[in-house]
């Protein structure tokens, strides 16, 4: 099953949409980066890291970020796991963090690829609410 993650400034609203999360996808891997060691706003990339390994399984892991900082921080994390051949395929997604984090979970409960999971999260980008 492919992993989740949700890298967040806050502590509280990443560890609030991983439970969200599990009301739609009981049995997902999810794990909630949000916020410094200290519990103040921020991203840690010790925290993004620690999350990754967490739900990383041969089927890969999808990381979603809420914005700013937290992309960059997880972009230069994946890039250092690249760089020591980690063994799981980890893929970065470009959509809203809520919705994205609903879909992705589904998804990969239901056993969905990492591939058609990131392919599905860029078009919920344009998914108009009204």
């Amino acid at each position: 099953m492919v992993g989740v993650v949700l890298v967040s400034h806050s502590k509280p609203l990443a560890d609030a949409l991983a439970d969200y999360t599990k009301m739609m996808a009981p049995n997902a891997r999810v794990a909630a980066a949000g916020g410094l060691e200290d519990g103040s706003f921020g991203t840690s990339s010790d925290k993004i890291e620690d999350a990754i390994r967490k739900v990383a399984s041969p089927d890969g892991a999808v990381v979603l970020m809420d914005m700013g900082s937290a992309v960059m921080t997880t972009k230069m994390v994946v890039s250092d796991l690249e760089d020591e051949d980690f063994e799981a395929s980890v893929k970065l997604a470009d959509c809203p963090f809520v919705e994205g984090a609903v879909e992705a979970t589904v998804q990969a409960q239901a056993g969905s690829s990492l591939d058609s999971i990131v392919g599905d999260l860029s078009n919920i980008a344009t998914t108009h609410k009204l």
